[in-house]
């Protein structure tokens, strides 16, 4: 039997470490859809066009080379405003949400459009501000030459071209519940998402 947990929300929210939390403590299989969109942008990246580089995508580009730079940020970014090169990744998403033994994805369309059926739905999010430091102190740690204000104006920018996407923009589904980690550690975020897929389980089960 399937059981699917959908986790959206904007970049450095917190919804990857959520995800892989959830999925570590519940022996879920988990996606991080945006890696699907960062492998098309780096294809862009070396010249190819955008909807041919979704269409060619396989799964075991997912796992090659570093697909988490700044650079590759904006370019996944940009392509995700693409209808054509979201819908060609769509049917991969949905397939992987359907396993048996239950499933995490997390992203930022998929309680709305990908999974809008999904058992659990939560949409994880932070102070624009809060969010920047945490991606620059990463930035950082990884060696990136950049500020805080470049971070800062990369983030909101980011923001407002996930959320006025014409097609599958970034929001909250009507019955996702939300979780702003803005003042939370990562062991309380992660357990307050425990509790409500446990809640989710017993009421599914």
């Amino acid at each position: 039997m399937s059981f699917t947990v959908a986790i959206d929300g904007p970049a450095a929210a917190g919804k990857g470490t959520i995800s892989k939390g959830v999925s570590a403590h519940f022996g879920f299989a988990h996606l991080d859809t945006g890696l699907l969109y960062r492998a098309v942008g780096r294809r862009t990246l070396d010249g190819m066009e955008p909807v041919a580089a979704a269409q060619a995508l396989a799964a075991e580009e997912l796992g090659q080379g570093d697909l988490r730079t700044a650079e590759i940020a904006q370019a996944a970014s940009k392509v995700a405003v693409i209808p054509k090169v979201r819908s060609a990744l769509v049917d991969f998403q949905r397939s992987f949400a359907t396993r048996p033994g239950g499933a995490v994805l997390d992203g930022r369309d998929i309680g709305t459009v990908i999974c809008p059926e999904a058992e659990v739905k939560l949409f994880v999010t932070a102070s624009a501000e809060v969010r920047a430091e945490r991606r620059y102190l990463e930035l950082s740690a990884n060696g990136s030459d950049t500020t805080r204000a470049q971070v800062l104006q990369d983030v909101r920018e980011r923001d407002a071209r996930d959320a006025e996407r014409s097609t599958a923009p970034m929001k909250p589904a009507e019955d996702a519940v939300l979780l702003d980690t803005s003042n939370l550690s990562i062991e309380a975020a992660l357990a307050e998402a425990i509790a409500i897929v446990e809640d989710a389980k017993r009421k599914a089960f």
